[in-house]
């Protein structure tokens, strides 16, 4: 799998740095910021609705979709992926580190 993501971050870097006509990746860049958020949120969404179902190519699709533009977003704000597998690593080694369920979130 890393490999996979590897390439395809690499394919992503190489469409922000040069472009290409017609490229959805290229389409992300030039929008911006917002826009790329606005496709993480929006996949996230739909992984989460697809989870709900018991359509295992579905969901498989819509993670791979998220997969795809958190690639992105890493890409625009200036994170590898060997930044993710280093951090990865460093929360693999930790053991006993669950502190609880976060406090009840009150003044909204």
């Amino acid at each position: 799998m890393e490999e996979n993501l590897s390439a395809l971050y690499d394919v992503i870097l190489q469409r922000k740095n040069n472009g290409e006509e017609g490229s959805y990746t290229n389409y992300l860049f030039e929008k911006g910021l917002d826009k790329i958020l606005k496709k993480v949120g929006e996949e996230c969404t739909e992984v989460i609705i697809s989870c709900k179902d018991d359509n295992k190519e579905d969901q498989i699709n819509e993670i791979c979709d998220l997969t795809y533009h958190l690639l992105v977003l890493m890409a625009e704000i200036g994170i590898s992926t060997e930044d993710i597998s280093k951090e990865l690593g460093n929360r693999r080694a930790k053991i006993n580190n669950f502190k609880g369920d976060r406090k009840p979130i009150t003044n909204v």
